[in-house]
């Protein structure tokens, strides 16, 4: 069931205040759903991502663009040149993408950084692109990635329009490349539309675990974004338009709708709500405008009877997104007859060793920090212990032995097993034994310390164990 058919007497939640983007992908190929022109996709697109630049031959870093003229039924340079120029008379932005399942460039350098910034403006010179999309789905380095960014943003000025496309996997830990790479662009960010398909189950930010296909999947992951920093207006929902569009990850129309309500009004949730509405958010993108065809533009249909589309798109000042109030009130004049205020006490002195930003500690590390003890959950390096509940730190104990406590209101914060793990070789019928060293994904299965499990989504040198909040599920016993 849509949105469109819920019962007249359930109060809708009123549409939001703000621009909203509607992101469709432009597929400049033929992979069997339908070739269009880019004149010919709905208006109810206001942001439009041609997918995808190609790499720009001996130039590190760098993009150009092949129109498949061929693939695309004759569609010529000019005809592509036109529409892109009338779409934008509509009010509506083009943007260019970079990167894709099979496409990828590297920018890992300073130099890299510079040629992706000058071609990308070039390639907006030439076509009349709005801006760029993040689609690269490895080889991020936040550093130069950022860097190119911040080059081309100082070339086109504050009209540039900057959109992501990232993986679920790519937030579940503050140390994450394109976590990194989110804060330090949020500056010039326009919109990061997670890809919430092709996933698997993913850890929200209350550290719950939500398998996909699922509102709370959406309104649990999506708040990890939004408390990091971001604007509500730089965060999205990255979906196919129909279930051909994606290995797995479909959603009925009516979830997205649902979680777009959640999360900005605080109704028609899940299990997860969020501790507070954050009114509207950036929009809703999907996989892809040539797929939504398939289904007469449904996805378009529903979604722009959702977000508000209307109006022109005004770029944000270039501040911090979360600014912390200044009280501008005067200070209460203190009491002749107080006492002195007494000196603080210092910390307990710690026997841990002390956390330096420089330093990168496995899972299982022990550091201190400000009189308390933390114990890292993974591999983890520059992340401050203590700063985020989602984070690669778990509260141990106190610096004078007293042991941590889980916080009153997360319930779900757990102990930490500080016991080196033990790697023993199984017998012949069971799987392959666990290792510290080896990647999982969603599906892969081990043996550790006589017990058979099997990996709930991506993970690495977090050893076996049947917690809830872990990254793997006990599957009986091995012998």
């Amino acid at each position: 069931m849509t949105a469109t058919s819920a019962n007249a007497d359930e109060p809708q939640p009123a549409a939001a205040s703000q621009h909203q983007w509607l992101t469709g992908y432009w597929h400049n190929f033929d992979n069997g759903s339908t070739v269009i022109k880019v004149k010919d996709i709905p208006k109810a697109y206001n942001l439009v991502a041609i997918a995808f630049a190609d790499n720009l031959t001996g130039t590190p870093g760098g993009i150009t663009f092949n129109l498949e003229t061929e693939e695309l039924n004759g569609y010529t340079v000019k005809e592509f040149k036109a529409d892109i120029k009338a779409v934008q008379a509509e009010g509506r932005k083009v943007i260019i993408s970079v990167g894709g399942e099979k496409g990828n460039v590297l920018i890992n350098n300073p130099t890299a950084a510079k040629n992706f910034a000058d071609t990308t403006y070039a390639l907006m010179q030439e076509y009349g692109f709005d801006g760029v999309d993040i689609d690269l789905e490895h080889g991020i380095d936040a550093k130069n990635i950022s860097d190119a960014l911040h080059q081309l943003r100082a070339k086109v000025g504050p009209e540039l329009i900057i959109a992501m496309a990232p993986q679920t996997i790519d937030y579940q830990a503050v140390t994450m490349p394109y976590y990194k790479l989110t804060e330090n662009i949020k500056d010039i960010l326009t919109i990061v539309n997670m890809q919430y398909y092709n996933s698997g189950s993913m850890m929200g930010c209350d550290n719950q675990v939500y398998g996909q296909g699922t509102v709370d999947f959406l309104t649990g992951l999506a708040c990890i974004q939004l408390e990091m920093g971001l604007r509500p207006d730089q965060v999205g929902l990255g979906l196919p338009a129909v279930p051909a569009g994606a290995g797995g990850g479909y959603q009925d129309l009516g979830n997205i709708v649902k979680a777009v309500d959640c999360l900005e009004t605080g109704k028609n949730c899940g299990k997860f709500v969020p501790k507070k509405p954050y009114g509207p958010i950036g929009g809703v993108m999907t996989w892809s405008v040539n797929w939504d065809a398939t289904n007469n533009y449904q996805f378009a249909q529903t979604m722009s009877q959702r977000l508000n589309l209307g109006g022109a798109w005004t770029p944000p000042d270039p501040v911090d997104p979360t600014p912390t109030p200044t009280d501008t009130t005067d200070p209460e004049p203190t009491d002749p007859t107080d006492p002195e205020p007494t000196d603080p006490v210092d910390p307990p002195t710690c026997d841990s060793t002390p956390w330096a930003a420089n330093k990168t500690y496995s899972a299982g590390n022990i550091v201190s920090y400000k009189g308390n003890t933390y114990s890292a959950k993974w591999w983890v390096q520059g992340d401050v212990p203590g700063s985020s509940p989602w984070g690669p730190w778990t509260l141990t104990g106190d610096c004078d032995g007293t042991p941590g406590t889980t916080d009153p209101t997360d319930p779900t914060t757990p102990p930490v097993e500080t016991t080196p793990p033990v790697e023993t070789t199984p017998p012949a019928d069971c799987p392959a034994a666990w290792k510290s060293s080896e990647v999982y994904v969603s599906g892969d299965t081990v043996t550790y310390q006589g017990t058979q499990y099997k990996a709930k989504w991506w993970t690495t040198n977090e050893a076996p164990s049947s917690a809830a909040y872990g990254p793997w599920a006990s599957a009986g016993n091995c012998s």
